[in-house]
């Protein structure tokens, strides 16, 4: 019985944050659509495109691999695994000890570098255009996403994010002038990390400013359902962490009651409606910036980041 009721909170999570995923797209679009003054699709139209791409059979290029039919499989499970470890109600569950920052790290990266390979297999110009753009990207921004980890570590004493997050709660933390930086930073990485205004539009499809779109412009059916959902949850997954590991109250604690379990749900919606808000008013007054100026906006993230750490080295007490 002791294991129990662990093993069905750490499920209840990973199911929720699976439902949650295409709701926080929807939201956004919703809101930015209301804030132009337009109506704007229903919050339900992601879970709508899943259910009719997932009812249509891929159409494969006839010189597309089986590096190309997997890679949505691959791509998928990375980021839904990296998305339930972060810890989003509750701590203390079964997978806590592997929900380590390094490792959602290496998952995301990992995930990335398929999906590069499945943009070169089928050997088309936007695929190739997409894929330098996002290991360009990716070349600035996991360095940036490291120091971010690098300081928790050395604030918290550990990189686990149960860890962390205890160590936050806890009255030794106070303010830090480094956490300032390290979340300044990681809401810089998370903006490019999925293709969110400055970096690119998600709105749009104009081939000489997309990245992510470039990607998957060949899948199609049940392989670009489950591609648009991993974006989804990949969202959710910088939502998480960032509510996690800033703001982390309202997590229920380990062995706690249903009521406390139901309230830490409430608390992270809250948290993920706060942040879908957020994310919509910011990105209503930006323009898409030019595609070679996307160094400089992650090199600000790489300095905040390098900053961040520096500071924790020369005052223990910021």
């Amino acid at each position: 019985m002791d294991l129990v009721r662990p093993t069905l909170v750490q499920a209840a999570q990973m199911v929720l944050v699976l439902l949650l995923a295409p709701g926080l797209t929807g939201s956004v679009r919703k809101l930015k659509a209301r804030l132009l003054g337009r109506q704007g699709p229903s919050i339900v139209q992601p879970y709508r495109d899943l259910w009719r791409l997932f009812r249509k059979s891929p159409v494969l290029a006839g010189n597309a691999s089986w590096l190309f039919r997997v890679v949505p499989y691959l791509v998928f499970a990375f980021i839904w695994l990296a998305t339930a470890l972060v810890p989003t109600f509750c701590l203390g569950l079964p997978f806590g000890p592997w929900a380590d920052l390094i490792a959602i790290t290496a998952m995301i990266g990992t995930a990335r570098f398929f999906l590069a390979l499945s943009a070169l297999d089928v050997g088309t110009s936007f695929g190739g255009i997409g894929a330098s753009r996002e290991v360009m990207i990716a070349s600035l921004a996991e360095p940036a996403m490291l120091l971010v980890v690098f300081t928790l570590a050395l604030v918290a004493g550990s990189t686990e994010l149960s860890a962390i997050t205890a160590f936050l709660l806890s009255p030794s933390a106070g303010l830090r002038v480094s956490m300032a930086l390290a979340l300044a930073a990681l809401l810089l990485i998370a903006l490019a990390e999925n293709s969110r205004l400055p970096i690119d539009n998600p709105a749009t499809h104009l081939e000489l400013t997309m990245v992510h779109e470039a990607m998957i412009l060949e899948y199609s059916g049940r392989h670009l359902a489950l591609l648009e959902w991993a974006a989804s949850l990949k969202l959710l997954l910088y939502f998480s962490l960032i509510g996690t590991i800033f703001v982390p109250w309202g997590l229920a604690k380990p062995g706690s009651s249903l009521t406390a379990y139901l309230a830490g749900g409430s608390f992270y919606l809250l948290k993920i409606g706060t942040g879908a808000i957020a994310l919509a008013i910011f990105e209503t007054g930006l323009a898409k910036m030019r595609l070679f100026r996307i160094p400089d906006f992650l090199g600000a993230a790489l300095m905040l980041g390098l900053l961040a750490t520096l500071l924790r080295f020369v005052s223990g007490s910021l």
